[in-house]
C-alpha cells in the first residue's frame, strides 16, 4: 500500500527508555543449554534488557515519551494523537497508549494501541502521518513499547536468546517543505502469519504442541522461514519506497533498520549494497526489541549527534503478521 499525504510531516523530536536490568549471554548459559559463542555467532546479540517481575512495560513507554517531548520541545497538552506499538501489552484494556496518555498528561489526545509486531513503529508512523497531513490532527507521539520477556520460554534456547525489552518514542508534526515522511510502503502477508506466533485467548493443539514446555502465553518462531522472509522484506521494502521517489540507496545518509538478528541485517544490506556505515546498531546489546527497535536506535543516533537536516534516511520494518514497511525520511531537524 502505497500512501499519499498533503502536508509535509516530520520527526520533532525523540526518546527512548531500556530496563536497568541487564540479561548477558553468560547469565543464558547457566538457565539453558547455549552458549556465548553460540549466540554471537547467530544472532550477533551479546546482552539485552529484561524488565523485572514486578515492572510493566508501560513505564518504559512513560520515560521514552516524556523523552521525546522534551526533545521536541513539545508540551504533552499540545499532543493531539497517540499511538502505542506493542505486541506484548500489559493489558487489553485500557490500552498502553491510554495508560500513558493519562501519566504524562497529555490530556487533549486521541489514544489506542496499534499491532503490527516488530513492524508497529513503522505502521503507527504512517498512521500519525495521515491524520496530520489531512489536518486532523496537529502532533502526534508514536511510541514502540515492548515487554516480551514476560511472553519468553526461558528453556527454549531458539528463542530466549533473542529478545529484550525497550521502548521508544517520536514526536510528529508538519515541518518544511521538502523534509519529513517522503514516501512510505506498507505490505502484509497473513498466509505466513503462523511463522511468528504469541497466543492469547485462543490457542489450537498445533500451537500447545509447538510448546513442549506448556508456556502456552509464550512466543514461537520458524526460524528458518522467518529469516528467508526478513532478508527479503527488508531490501525490497527499502527499494520500493525509494523508486517511487525516484531516489536509490546510494543517496541514503542512514538506514535504520528493524534489528532482529545481525545475520538478517547483514544479509539484506549486502543484498543493497550498503556499508556498516549507515547503520546505528543497538541489537548487541538490547537483542530484539521488536516495535522499539527503529525508535530506540534512532534516538540513540540523533541524541549522539550523528543527524543534521536534509539528512536521507529509510527506517524499514518487518516482522510478525507477516508484515512488513518503509519510510524514506528526509530530516528536518
Amino acid at each position: 500500500m502505497k500512501t499519499i499525504s498533503t502536508k509535509n510531516v516530520g520527526i520533532l523530536g525523540t526518546g527512548s527508555c531500556l530496563p536497568e536490568k541487564v540479561l548477558t549471554n553468560s547469565d543464558l548459559e547457566q538457565m539453558v543449554e547455549t552458549s556465548h559463542e553460540w549466540i554471537i555467532k547467530r544472532t550477533g546479540i551479546s546482552e539485552r534488557r529484561i524488565l523485572r517481575d514486578d515492572e510493566p512495560a508501560y513505564k518504559l513507554g512513560i520515560e521514552a515519551a516524556r523523552k521525546a517531548l522534551e526533545n521536541a520541545n513539545v508540551q504533552a497538552e499540545d499532543i493531539d494523537l497517540i499511538i502505542l506499538a506493542t505486541e506484548s501489552p500489559d493489558y487489553m484494556t485500557p490500552s498502553i497508549a491510554c495508560i500513558i496518555q493519562g501519566a504524562i498528561g497529555a490530556r487533549n489526545a486521541t489514544a489506542f494501541d496499534l499491532n503490527a509486531a516488530c513492524t508497529g513503529f513503522i505502521y503507527g508512523l504512517v498512521t500519525a502521518q495521515q491524520f496530520i497531513a489531512n489536518g486532523i490532527f496537529k502532533q502526534a507521539l508514536v511510541i514502540g513499547c515492548e515487554g516480551l520477556s514476560k511472553v519468553v520460554d526461558w528453556k527454549d534456547r531458539n528463542t530466549c536468546v533473542l529478545f529484550g525489552d525497550g521502548a521508544g518514542a517520536a514526536v510528529l508534526g508538519e515541518v518544511d517543505e521538502g523534509h519529513g515522511i517522503l514516501n512510505s510502503y506498507l505490505g502484509s502477508d497473513g498466509t505466513a502469519g503462523m511463522n511468528i506466533t504469541i497466543p492469547n485467548l485462543y490457542l489450537t493443539e498445533a500451537e500447545k504442541e509447538k510448546r513442549p514446555n506448556e508456556k502456552y502465553n509464550s512466543i514461537w518462531m520458524d526460524g528458518t522461514e522467518v529469516f528467508k522472509f526478513a532478508v527479503k522484506a527488508m531490501s525490497s521494502a527499502t527499494v520500493k519506497v525509494l523508486e517511487d521517489v525516484s531516489m536509490s540507496v546510494e543517496d541514503l545518509d542512514y538506514i535504520f533498520p528493524h534489528q532482529a538478528n545481525t545475520r538478517i541485517i547483514d544479509g539484506a544490506i549486502k543484498k543493497l549494497g550498503i556499508t556498516d556505515e549507515k547503520l546505528h546498531y543497538v541489537i548487541q546489546k538490547y537483542g530484539n526489541i521488536s516495535s522499539a527497535s527503529i525508535p530506540v536506535a534512532m534516538d540513540e543516533a540523533n541524541r549522539g549527534g550523528k543527524f543534521k537536516k536534509g539528512d536521507n534516511m529509510v527506517l524499514v520494518g518487518f516482522g510478525g503478521g507477516l508484515t512488513w514497511g518503509s519510510i524514506a525520511l528526509k530530516w528536518a531537524k
